[in-house]
């Protein structure tokens, strides 16, 4: 029997989330049963209520501690509940509900691990020029990095199989949508993006209050994760820059020498040694990242042993 577990993270939403739980779907083809996890974040309104008399299951966390702390509770919780599929949702009702068949599909063919929802982000109406602008940039450096194809990288309405979610890891307290993408191909989970569609705005986002903070933040969680999982690509980028600005300010130097006018220049001698020492120390901390983290990998894997443990 395959169990699907649809988690709808949830802060203050008494004025969406009955709207949201109507629309999810009675049957999913594939799926023999359904169940729907509510995580409430910490609300001080009626959305534990409303979740509670529609009939979901809600996971309470007190006092309110941030979407991704939300999202990684109810991997937690839906895996206790034996889920084999997770599907996660937004309380606000933004994607279609209809299109978790969609997600679900490619999981129970075995085609992925993880599904992302695609939007066509320039048809929606409630994007700005400029957010339709840096949400496809956002993408493509996303999918650069993660050597995966998703198209929509921030999408919160995703699907896990069980394999996947006893995976995954969440350390960012901000958004866990950029770093379970960049866990993925290292973890040798398989990303597919589906193309799904979105409901009429019901409310402004609570996440994303200004697109720059958002920028800036999510570029933070990026290059933090891409440290973590990626220590030896990321240093040996920034030791090769390096080395090499030092070897153009020497290609300088040796260049004026040659002319007969070396001692004027001895300053880019001088910034050359610079560059070419701190050239070395990051390729030796780019080593020492790279061996750092096959004792993480060695770390995840005894987690999630105990993981399994603990389920059973």
């Amino acid at each position: 029997m395959t169990k699907l577990i649809i988690q709808i993270p949830c802060y203050n939403e008494e004025e969406t989330l009955l709207t949201t739980l109507n629309a999810l779907p009675k049957k999913v083809e594939g799926i023999d049963k359904i169940e729907v996890l509510v995580i409430d974040d910490g609300s001080v309104d009626r959305s534990a209520e409303i979740a509670k008399k529609w009939g979901a299951s809600v996971l309470e966390i007190k006092p309110n501690r941030g979407l991704a702390n939300a999202f990684r509770s109810g991997l937690q919780e839906a895996l206790r509940l034996e889920a084999d599929i997770i599907v996660n949702t937004d309380a606000d009702n933004q994607y279609c509900a209809d299109d978790i068949n969609k997600l679900v599909k490619p999981l129970l063919k075995g085609e992925a691990d993880i599904t992302i929802g695609a939007r066509d982000i320039f048809s929606i109406k409630e994007f700005s020029p400029i957010k339709k602008i840096f949400q496809k940039l956002g993408s493509a450096a996303l999918r650069l990095l993660s050597s995966t194809k998703v198209e929509d990288a921030p999408s919160g309405f995703r699907a896990f199989t069980k394999d996947a979610a006893l995976k995954l890891n969440v350390f960012d307290n901000y958004t866990y949508t950029m770093e379970t993408l960049l866990q993925a191909n290292v973890k040798g989970l398989k990303v597919e993006s589906v193309p799904i569609r979105v409901n009429n705005k019901l409310r402004e986002s609570k996440l994303v209050k200004n697109i720059f903070d958002y920028i800036f933040k999510s570029m933070k969680t990026t290059i933090r994760m891409f440290i973590v999982y990626r220590p030896f690509r990321f240093f040996i980028s920034l030791a090769f820059l390096v080395g090499l600005l030092g070897l153009i300010l020497v290609s300088r130097f040796v260049y004026y020498y040659f002319i007969g006018d070396g001692n004027g220049h001895i300053q880019s001698l001088i910034f050359a040694a610079i560059f070419l020492i701190s050239s070395v120390q990051l390729s030796i901390i780019a080593i020492l990242g790279d061996l750092l983290s096959v004792n993480r990998k060695l770390l995840e894997d005894i987690q999630i042993r105990i993981k399994k443990l603990e389920l059973k």
